[in-house]
């Protein structure tokens, strides 16, 4: 974490936890990469060894197979990396937590209003027609 860009200082478990991601990270693409120039190489190379040629395919096949397991697994653990970085960041973000929750609170008290502007429309409005209803009541002679 060589940004000294940022504004906040992270706590020492965080940045060792960001460290150790940081590392992981460099440790799989050196894998997958180092594996992978192996494997051209040893698809390029001709050997004039003292071993039989059929031994030799075998070697090399063998090797191969196990370059492209390291490279499968580097490749495994880089999603995996990948995966904890989500979980990381949805659990550790409580900035965006906090706006989210504030958005929405912000956003019921626009809604309560609301509700409490119409509810009290309605209360008028059956308060006059109450009224109405009441004076035609105490006028009629059908009483």
């Amino acid at each position: 974490m060589a940004s000294g860009s940022r504004a906040t200082i992270l706590p020492q478990s965080k940045e060792a936890l960001l460290k150790s991601y940081n590392a992981r990270l460099k440790d799989d693409v050196r894998s997958m990469l180092e594996n992978f120039e192996e494997i051209l190489k040893l698809a390029r190379r001709e050997s004039h060894s003292q071993i039989s040629k059929t031994t030799q395919c075998e070697q090399d096949a063998l090797e191969m197979q196990v370059r492209a397991a390291n490279m499968v697994r580097a490749g495994e653990s880089l999603m995996k990396l990948v995966a904890d970085l989500k979980q990381y960041l949805i659990l550790n973000d409580f900035h965006s937590v906090n706006e989210a929750i504030t958005n929405n609170s912000q956003l019921f008290r626009n809604t309560q209003s609301e509700c409490d502007k119409k509810l009290m429309k309605l209360r008028d409005e059956m308060a006059m027609d109450l009224y109405d209803l009441e004076e035609e009541y105490y006028t009629s002679i059908f009483k």
